[in-house]
């Protein structure tokens, strides 16, 4: 049984909102989903910055309650992503808007391209498992979109919490990482994926 009607429109929080499981949604666009532990890229370059930026983290964090969607983006996602967007001398679109079909619509919170391409999305009302369905069509999104690598790239996060995903066009597949990083303690180990992939 069909979950999205072809002849409606979605954005892709809408796909948030529907209550139905991501597997289920995925098989609506021909994908599969797979839940394992995944093997990230991870550079070996220093990464400069980062115990500035943890030690910012750790002196803030105690003073800004992360109550808000906005409180998480200011104070955890955007100084990490500005961070990775320096380290790699890669623009870092915010708010990027993407319309493959009245199916595939709306805008990227945060997506970085180089070889790989690598999207972020900040999951509303902490709910990594709705926002990791909304991660997974946005990566099936900018599958569509030219010259599109075969490997893609995406992240769903709270802001403390960090979760992956890799969109594999050959088999159709996306896959879902079981493991979490968590800020401030895994900083360092978080950056050296996100700069892994895209350099």
């Amino acid at each position: 049984m069909k979950i999205i009607q072809p002849d409606s429109s979605y954005t892709f929080r809408s796909y948030f909102e529907l209550s139905n499981d991501t597997d289920e949604i995925l098989a609506d666009f021909d994908y599969h989903l797979i839940k394992k532990r995944l093997q990230l890229p991870k550079t070996n370059r220093q990464l400069s910055g980062i115990v500035e930026l943890k030690q910012n983290l750790e002196d803030v964090l105690p003073y800004v309650p992360l109550t808000s969607e906005t409180a998480r983006r200011e104070i955890l996602v955007a100084p990490v992503l500005s961070r990775v967007a320096i380290i790699c001398q890669q623009i870092l679109r915010i708010e990027y808007p993407v319309k493959v079909n009245n199916l595939l619509q709306g805008n990227l919170d945060y997506l970085i391209r180089s070889i790989h391409s690598l999207i972020v999305v900040e999951a509303k009302r902490d709910d990594l498992t709705r926002g990791f369905t909304q991660l997974a069509v946005e990566l099936i999104a900018l599958s569509m979109l030219d010259e599109s690598p075969d490997i893609i790239y995406g992240t769903v996060t709270i802001g403390n919490v960090w979760i992956f995903g890799i969109l594999d066009i050959n088999s159709r597949t996306i896959f879902q990482d079981i493991g979490t990083y968590t800020l401030p303690d895994n900083l360092e180990n978080l950056i050296s994926i996100l700069v892994g992939i895209l350099e």
